[in-house]
């Protein structure tokens, strides 16, 4: 039996009717007039679309649609929590590690935005993590999934490179990045610099790596509108799949594979850089486990990443107990979803400025439109009225690409091959500075400003990224003009 991912177990939606579905597929028309912007497009997500504040908390507001925000703030406030090692006096705040990232959710996602990149060697690798895994067999489980590439976390490190850890257990490592000058010469003879990240282990606490240990840096992404990116039906993201590239437009978007731990079944994969979660609370809780060491419903393993290897880190103390079954309870994962879901995403700014539109054109004309798809429909939710059936902007197709042998990594993961990446929405890119200076741009965060990012893209890109560098100075900071509306 073919696998059915266009169910979306997740949610209660409603039914469309023919004139809904007609509608739809009118609005969500791609522009064919760029002399004035779409009447919609400012309202990046619909009624959940918040202003453009002015500081650095831009990121961090609520979705306007949600009109009961005590539970938001309550999220609010475990996402923020600095967790610390149990035992403790503050029962409530213990359970941190024994390995770890940060010690709260806040510390990777700056200002609920995007994480960066070290600047060199001797900087911390704040909001900056290390993928590991080696092959493994297949399980009846995974050979129902054509494609999908069996992993499993390296023995001796796990899942992820921990470089903190609680006063009784070590650090794993220390994580080094250092850079080497990738210049790239436009057409016009402009030389744009890119940087070409080199990633190292030392202080290494349990030998070398496995011997055939695959490796992905990563920084976190920005959590604004997830929870509208997961309403929108499943069915509309797969109908954007062209694996053969039937189309023969060079572009042959996948539809990511995940396994659902609450319903127990393979999903669509949405979140993460190569989109293997597939509902916000089990990105959540993923992070919770991997990153802080804390247990939840989802993941109740007290130790977080420590593998069977780490005796002493799998024997240390930690939250759990018998009237504390999990560290953090369904209550506090459902409050921490609901904060990361209903973040609100900005409104455009400058949407009808001749340079913005000239570079919306540039940007569709270039190609990029083909994979960071516009708009799209919610589903309509009776019982969630704060997403459901809103018209929002993302500019993604949240499938699977092949961005070339610039952006590849060593770690492939699920369906996704190490030259394979979801599409990441754009909505807000243009504001990543404004939450914070650091910010970096692609999977690793590689790229300083979106220009270098562009120019990484390859693989299916290519022709996209080609297109923009014969663009001359002016329509380039045309193209740039419009992304930073975004």
């Amino acid at each position: 039996m073919a696998l059915d991912l266009s169910q979306d177990l997740h949610l209660s939606p409603l039914p469309r009717t023919d004139a809904e579905t007609a509608r739809i597929t009118a609005v969500r028309q791609a522009p064919s007039d760029f002399s004035a912007p779409h009447r919609f497009e400012a309202l990046s997500a619909g009624k959940a679309t918040v202003p453009a504040s002015d500081d650095e908390r831009v990121l961090s507001h609520p979705a306007a649609s949600l009109t009961e925000t005590l539970d938001f703030e309550l999220g609010r406030s475990l996402f923020e929590k600095l967790w610390v090692a149990a035992p403790s006096s503050t029962r409530a705040s213990d359970g941190l590690g024994p390995i770890y990232n940060a010690r709260a959710c806040s510390g990777c996602h700056i200002n609920d935005g995007r994480g960066h990149a070290p600047a060199g060697p001797s900087e911390d690798a704040k909001s900056f993590a290390l993928k590991l895994s080696i092959p493994a067999p297949q399980d009846d489980r995974m050979e129902e999934i054509e494609g999908w590439i069996a992993t499993q976390p390296e023995p001796n490190y796990g899942s992820q490179i921990q470089d903190f850890a609680t006063a009784t257990v070590g650090a794993e490592a220390q994580i080094s990045v250092t850079y080497t000058p990738y210049p790239v010469t436009l057409d016009d003879r402009t030389v744009i610099t890119l940087r070409r990240p080199d990633v190292t282990l030392t202080q290494m606490a349990h030998g070398p790596l496995h011997s055939q240990a695959m490796l992905s840096p990563r920084i976190a992404p920005p959590l604004s509108g997830l929870g509208l990116i997961e309403a929108i039906p499943a069915a509309d993201i797969l109908a954007l799949a062209d694996p053969e590239d039937a189309d023969g437009n060079g572009i042959s978007g996948r539809a990511a594979v995940a396994w659902s731990v609450a319903h127990d079944t393979w999903m669509l994969g949405r979140f993460g850089h190569k989109a293997t979660q597939p509902t916000v609370r089990q990105q959540v809780a993923g992070a919770l486990s991997t990153d802080l060491g804390i247990s939840s419903p989802l993941f109740p393993a007290p130790w977080g990443d420590c593998t069977e290897a780490q005796t002493e880190c799998r024997a240390a103390p930690h939250g759990d107990n018998d009237v504390r079954v999990n560290e953090v309870d369904d209550i506090g994962l459902d409050l921490m979803t609901l904060y990361t879901a209903n973040l609100g995403v900005p409104e455009r700014r400058n949407v009808a400025a001749p340079e913005v539109l000239r570079g919306k054109e540039i940007f569709h004309t270039a190609g990029c439109a083909d994979c960071h798809t516009p708009s799209f429909v919610t589903h309509r939710l009776a019982d969630q009225a704060e997403r459901s059936f809103q018209l929002i902007w993302p500019y993604s197709d949240f499938l699977l690409h092949d961005m070339g042998d610039g952006l590849r990594d060593s770690r492939p993961e699920g369906v996704a091959t190490d030259r394979e990446w979801r599409t990441p929405p754009l909505w807000g890119i243009g504001l990543a500075h404004r939450a914070s200076a650091e910010a970096g741009f692609l999977h690793d965060g590689r790229a300083r400003t979106l220009l270098e990012a562009v120019l990484w893209h390859g693989g299916e890109a290519a022709a996209a990224q080609a297109h923009v560098r014969q663009l001359n100075e002016t329509d380039r900071a045309a193209l740039i003009a419009f992304l930073e509306s975004l």
